[in-house]
């Protein structure tokens, strides 16, 4: 297709991973690939995908594709959202501003983390107001308190708030890495950066990766093994109705809860006045024994999409997959690893070729179907286990 420009030496996801894998140490590769302990519902979180079976309509009138969704008021090019990920900078120096610079340009969202590597003030800078925020709540009222005022006036219209880590998961991949909290630079740490010199010469020159959202909270001489006390207690405990509450009162703009795995908080959600929920079990990082992001996505739409916005996010790897997701009832679809497959792999390039990447496939697959909108998608679902 020429109607979105990749590097056609990367056509999939799954390219840009073998790159990513090859260019960036192992700790980090693994700090983003792993689940929590056995990584069953990572696997599930893919593999439901092959379940779900489009249906084309070729002798039907067609008109073209549109791919275009609207989010609260707000038109976008395509259903397709950068999902927040941690430490960003870990993977690859400045990730975050690789991608809400590509997010900001091709018109999609660009969700920033809490405990992502670039500050509230530099994303804003960058994507003239045009980023969402995902919360981890603070333990502090006042720490809550200051990051919505800093959220307000940098001109974020969206928060995110994460409800599914009251604990953090247990991910072995992590623990055996030292990449816990803080990052610990073993001698098997130090070995693996030392092969991958592209990776070691841009962290140098970019300096090492630090909490800047976080950074004006934290004592001055703060060292890092101060800096895994300080999170284990300024983010602990569970975020629960009350909290939910206090923050829609004080939030003025639009509130998104994230993580919801079940109907009965997506009833609580829609209780608390919340403007859409994103579905979703944190990539698989927190609850092993849990079911795929896709089938709690099917068994909460039906009863909650008139309520809000339903969104998605888990297990995505190209725009057939998106497809599945829209023909299942998501309005919107969030992406986490793919896109940071696409920065590990290609640097500051990695951003707009994933986003240009699943652009051209979920436009090919709704030409190939016959679907002229992204609402209209669950005309062409054939076949779904839970149907």
């Amino acid at each position: 297709m020429t109607k979105y420009i990749y590097d056609r030496r990367y056509p999939s996801i799954a390219d840009l991973k073998r790159k990513a894998k090859a260019r960036i140490p192992k700790f980090a590769f693994d700090y983003l690939e792993g689940g929590c302990n056995e990584e069953l519902n990572l696997q599930r979180n893919e593999s439901d995908f092959d379940e779900v079976l489009l249906e084309p309509r070729y002798l039907r009138k067609f008109n073209g594709v549109n791919m275009q969704a609207e989010l609260f008021g707000k038109t976008y090019d395509a259903p397709i959202g950068i999902s927040p990920i941690g430490l960003q900078g870990l993977m690859w120096p400045n990730a975050p501003e690789i991608l809400a610079k590509a997010a900001y340009k091709e018109n999609i969202p660009y969700v920033l983390s809490t405990v992502s590597t670039s500050s509230i003030e530099r994303i804003a800078e960058l994507t003239q107001g045009e980023f969402w925020f995902q919360l981890y709540h603070p333990a502090e009222d006042r720490l809550r308190d200051d990051i919505l005022d800093r959220l307000q006036r940098s001109g974020c219209k969206t928060l995110v708030v994460l409800i599914d880590v009251p604990s953090f998961g247990l991910r072995y991949r992590e623990i055996k890495a030292g990449l816990s909290m803080p990052p610990k630079m073993t001698i098997s740490n130090i070995l693996q950066a030392t092969i991958r010199p592209n990776w070691s010469i841009s962290t140098l020159i970019a300096g090492i990766p630090e909490f800047a959202t976080l950074k004006p909270y934290m004592e001055t001489k703060m060292d890092m093994s101060q800096l895994g006390a300080f999170m284990d207690r300024t983010f602990v405990g569970r975020v629960n109705e009350d909290k939910v509450r206090i923050i829609r009162d004080k939030w003025k703009g639009n509130l998104v809860l994230k993580g919801v795995a079940s109907e009965e908080d997506a009833a609580k959600a829609a209780e608390l006045g919340a403007d859409g929920i994103i579905v979703s079990n944190h990539g698989g990082r927190q609850v092993d024994a849990g079911e795929s992001s896709l089938h709690s996505l099917k068994r909460i739409v039906d009863n909650y999409k008139d309520k809000y916005k339903v969104m998605m996010d888990g297990g995505v790897r190209s725009g057939p997959d998106i497809a599945r997701a829209l023909a299942l009832g998501a309005e919107f679809v969030f992406m986490g690893r793919p896109f940071m497959y696409g920065v590990s792999a290609l640097g500051a390039k990695g951003g707009d070729h994933t986003i240009a990447l699943l652009k051209a496939q979920l436009y090919q697959a709704m030409e190939q179907l016959g679907c002229e909108k992204i609402n209209q998608m669950a005309e062409f679902l054939l076949q779904h286990k839970d149907s």
